[in-house]
């Protein structure tokens, strides 16, 4: 096996028929206006873009990125651009240097290392986990 890696990836290949499963059920709800699976950014990966009349006028722009490998290795980001700043965090899974293999990169920054963590095994209790998380974000956004 390779060594660990300290960029969210994992020794193994991309999981594409996860990413595109986590697209159809994303494309389904009125939350997201656009789930794309790409490799524009060097690696394959799910991009995600909220429905702006899901949030405040104060956020110009939320996303969520996937990453999900064959090992069931991943990475989740979520990101909010505001006016003036970015709101960010990650979930991941993957051997690293800095946490155990299941970690949070807490908000407001993500910072490394995270928060070590434990996280289910199977992609969509992760991906409800995850966007249950955004739920209580958004109501706090909304709450301000």
């Amino acid at each position: 096996m390779a060594p660990p890696t300290d960029d969210g990836g994992s020794p193994a290949p991309i999981d594409r028929p996860i990413l595109e499963f986590l697209q159809t059920r994303l494309q389904a709800t009125r939350q997201v206006s656009r789930a794309t699976v790409t490799d524009a950014s060097g690696h394959l990966e799910l991009q995600v873009v909220f429905a702006p009349s899901y949030y405040p006028a104060a956020v110009d722009e939320a996303t969520l990125t996937v990453r999900w490998y064959t090992n069931d290795d991943f990475k989740l980001h979520y990101r909010e651009v505001h006016s003036e700043d970015t709101w960010e965090c990650r979930w991941d899974r993957h051997p690293n240097p800095h946490n155990t293999r299941d970690h949070f990169h807490p908000p407001p920054t993500a910072p490394t290392p995270g928060d070590d963590d434990s996280w289910p095994a199977d992609h969509r209790d992760v991906l409800q986990l995850v966007l249950n998380e955004v739920e209580d974000r958004i109501a706090a956004l909304w709450n301000e």
